[in-house]
């Protein structure tokens, strides 16, 4: 390399393992680590409608499930509502209003659920 050359781009690591230096895509450092669902034991039934356009949604936070445990209770959920809805970023959208059934059906399955805001 030039000493007078200086790096012009740089992505950090971008597609590269920070632990072994491999690409990702070869890399099995992180492959036998199963990422652990996060979450305190407390479920939150919250409401929110901002960037929908003023539609109100129900979003169901701080459960310690994995990725394809939420999908199996959103589905479970979005039938006992009759609506639609999405799991993103490990929180399980629900479209309407439907704080009060949520926290009753998640107090049936075993869940210490609480409802959030007013």
């Amino acid at each position: 390399m030039n000493k007078n050359s200086t790096r012009v781009y740089s992505t950090v690591t971008g597609n590269i393992c920070p632990t072994c230096s491999k690409k990702l895509s070869v890399c099995k450092c992180n492959k036998s680590l199963a990422p652990s669902p996060s979450g305190d034991g407390k479920v939150r039934v919250s409401r929110e409608s901002k960037g929908r356009k003023g539609s109100g949604v129900s979003l169901i936070s701080g459960l310690a499930l994995s990725e394809k445990e939420l999908k199996v209770l959103a589905k479970k959920l979005k039938q006992i509502c009759g609506s639609g809805g999405a799991v993103k970023s490990g929180i399980i959208e629900i479209q309407g209003e439907h704080r009060d059934k949520l926290v009753e059906e998640l107090k049936k399955l075993g869940f210490l659920a609480i409802k959030v805001g007013g």
